[in-house]
């Protein structure tokens, strides 16, 4: 019995930065555990790439910018049309601007603010809009959100204000609205990654870094996309029924203590 709870049959779920690394094992998981997905990411070739391996019956996509509104009442909208309904969302795209505050510029503190903090608020308030009009209407207004924040966000990170910032604006936002939707049975949580293998990741686990940040991670490895992958989807399941406004960190024993 405890096993059936780890399924997503029952859900229709938004990947934002589904095309590579980490959102795509998160799309692929969640396939595979039987859910279907609304896959938004900028690269419409890898988009296409990855609609193709998890079938046309099982993800839809769209290409565009997550600090636009407008593309996430799209992305509800295309959930609507394709599967009937969309009832959970992996707020998963983000994008690093690296530099000390002292040289960091107005414009790359404002993208990392966008794509991170305000990309996942637009996509929380659609898909909030789509479930309330459910339940308010008499049907199933329940949901699941699970929104990647960062270590950067719990204990800073040199050079990354705007990421650290951003990250801990998520956290934050995902209180606030676990709080709120609760009497819904909307369900709002965030998970932490550390570093993982994948290309926004390559300048940290190059030579210059690789010592320095591996002597902080007690299991002494990076993580992989499909290790990160699973405890969303427990997270998005019926297995975490309640569980709301927590932090989960998946990153090796980083934050042990905090």
């Amino acid at each position: 019995m405890q096993d059936k709870l780890l399924t997503l049959e029952n859900r229709q779920v938004i990947v934002t930065g589904a095309g590579q690394g980490i959102g795509r094992a998160l799309a692929t998981a969640i396939a595979d555990l039987g859910g279907r997905v609304v896959a938004v990411d900028l690269n419409a070739e890898a988009l296409a790439g990855l609609r193709a391996a998890l079938g046309a019956e099982r993800c839809v996509t769209l290409a565009g910018n997550v600090a636009d509104p407008v593309l996430a009442q799209q992305a509800v909208d295309a959930g609507v049309a394709a599967f009937g309904g969309v009832n959970a969302l992996v707020n998963n795209a983000g994008v690093t601007r690296t530099a000390m505050i002292d040289k960091m510029s107005a414009a790359d503190w404002q993208q990392v603010i966008d794509v991170h903090l305000s990309g996942s608020f637009f996509f929380l308030q659609a898909l909030g809009r789509h479930l309330l009009g459910r339940a308010k209407a008499g049907g199933d207004g329940a949901g699941s959100i699970v929104n990647i924040s960062s270590d950067a966000g719990r204990r800073g990170t040199i050079g990354q204000i705007n990421y650290g910032a951003a990250k801990a604006g998520v956290l934050g936002l995902t209180m606030c609205a676990a709080r709120e939707w609760a009497r819904y049975g909307i369900r709002v949580n965030t998970v932490g990654f550390g570093v993982v293998e994948t290309p926004m990741t390559e300048t940290i686990r190059g030579e210059k870094f690789r010592d320095t940040y591996l002597s902080q991670i007690p299991l002494g490895r990076w993580g992989e996309a499909d290790e990160v992958a699973r405890p969303v989807c427990f997270l998005l399941s019926d297995a975490a029924s309640y569980v709301t406004g927590q932090h989960l960190s998946v990153n090796g024993g980083y934050t042990i203590g905090l």
